[in-house]
């Protein structure tokens, strides 16, 4: 018997901040209100980790229970592996969209490198499947104060948006909510990246035993807010969605490196193989 009712999609959530965080139990919940929800996220914050696979340890699994006492599955990984592992087999059913956030701070400019919740949706674009990253300008607020309501319903305007009219394959959206009431957004702005402008400081110090070791620290980072770009739609009021790809290939380059001319005339002779000579290397005596 034949039925119209389609299908619900199934929707892996994930974030960087780990499986505890406020943001990503409110993304949940609103994903659930568009498809069939599965969490699968870090046991710990990995802000700032990046794109990462682990492949020099085996990576745990266990479950945990959620403030709404829904379950989720959170691994010892970072958000990529987390992506990896469910699209890998760790879930029975197969994944239709990876949605990763709400991260307590906005991913803008360069920032997407360094993001493991924009690299949890790379990891699904990697995988074929479509990814959205979804994060909060919350700056320097404390995590637990901060309100993802607003940021929230926006991802599941997005989500159904881009379920509804299909992302292109590889395509990634990049999302970003200014922390703002929802009557003082002024609308969502499709954008390219913005230049993000890093204050980084190397801090220098010792241990009890003397020995040295190094923070990397220094300023909030802050942008230059150009129009057309994530930075200044946020700085205007505006959600951000900036669409990504992995291709990060400079096309324009390709002609001017045509003029090097790597390929000589006739090729060069192959340099003998250099072998170390134990007693040759052998430091001489002081």
């Amino acid at each position: 018997m034949k039925t119209n009712e389609t299908k619900r999609p199934h929707i892996l959530v994930t974030n960087d901040d780990g499986v505890a965080a406020p943001g990503l139990l409110a993304l949940a919940q609103a994903m659930r209100q568009v498809g069939d929800v599965s969490i699968v996220a870090p046991d710990r914050n990995w802000s700032g980790g990046g794109h990462v696979k682990t492949l020099n340890r085996p990576l745990r699994v266990q479950e945990f229970t959620l403030d709404d006492d829904s379950t989720a599955l959170c691994s010892d990984g970072a958000p990529s592996d987390c992506v990896a592992l469910a699209l890998l087999g760790l879930l029975p059913r197969k994944v239709d969209l990876v949605v990763s956030g709400i991260n307590s701070m906005a991913n803008l400019g360069h920032d997407v490198t360094y993001s493991g919740t924009v690299t949890a949706a790379m990891e699904a674009i990697i995988w074929g499947i479509p990814g959205i990253a979804v994060s909060l300008d919350g700056a320097q607020r404390h995590e637990t104060e901060m309100d993802y309501t607003t940021a929230a319903r926006i991802a599941r305007l997005i989500v159904r948006r881009a379920l509804q009219h299909k992302l292109s394959k590889g395509i990634l959206l990049n999302v970003n909510v200014p922390y703002l009431p929802a009557n003082e957004i002024r609308g969502i702005l499709n954008t390219r990246q913005g230049l993000r402008v890093y204050r980084d400081r190397l801090d220098k110090r010792q241990d009890p035993r003397g020995r040295d070791y190094y923070w990397i620290g220094g300023d909030f980072p802050t942008g230059k807010p150009e129009k057309g770009t994530d930075i200044g739609a946020l700085a205007e009021g505006y959600v951000s969605i900036t669409p990504l790809q992995l291709d990060l290939t400079a096309y324009p380059a390709l002609a001017g490196l045509q003029n090097w001319h790597w390929q000589p005339a006739e090729p060069a002779p192959l340099s003998p193989p250099i072998i170390a000579n134990a007693a040759s290397t052998a430091l001489a005596p002081a």
